[in-house]
């Protein structure tokens, strides 16, 4: 299926978060606390005319974090984008496939008007990878009987500081510009 075909099957932003169970509290904070920092930069995609399909799913952390401010982007931006539950879709997943390999979300691929991909960005901005991977280290080895364990505190410290670090926010918004301004 073209991507434009794609797009016409996607759930719009709405639909997306009414269909939600998981994080939806803690995206809905992050959209109402957080204020773009480069209103004129996402003025400057108008003319693109971009639209973008997110692949996405409701349990996943880093899409909490970074779709409410993709969300505000595609506002200033003009960019109609649609929504793709990740496990839903696994033949769109397929084609962007973090390092070819891994189906890691949130991606949001930005089309032109006939469908082609102008830009992919996801799962993470680069900067916030550093601190995941900083955090990650004091993990023990994944044969650890402590991993599991060790592993979830992780997840849910990391899901905490998502929902209230405007630093990792301000992170997110300049990784996706740097990415979709060429």
């Amino acid at each position: 299926m073209l991507l434009n075909d794609w797009f016409n099957e996607g759930l719009t932003a709405q639909q997306y978060i009414n269909t939600m169970n998981v994080n939806k509290e803690k995206m809905q904070s992050i959209t109402q606390q957080y204020v773009l920092k480069s209103a004129d930069t996402c003025h400057s995609l108008q003319q693109h005319q971009f639209r973008a399909l997110v692949l996405t799913a409701d349990w996943c952390g880093d899409a909490m974090v970074n779709l409410p401010i993709f969300m505000k982007i595609a506002e200033e931006a003009n960019i109609e984008a649609r929504y793709f539950i990740q496990d839903e879709n696994l033949e769109l997943m397929d084609q962007f496939l973090t390092n070819g390999t891994a189906r890691s979300i949130p991606i949001i691929v930005l089309i032109n008007e006939d469908g082609t991909v102008y830009a992919k960005w996801g799962p993470r901005a680069a900067k916030v990878q550093n601190i995941v991977d900083e955090s990650k280290s004091n993990l023990p080895a994944k044969e650890h009987p402590d991993f599991e364990p060790a592993f979830k505190e992780f997840v849910q410290k990391l899901s905490a500081r998502y929902s209230v670090d405007s630093t990792i926010w301000e992170m997110i918004e300049e990784d996706m510009l740097t990415t979709f301004v060429k």
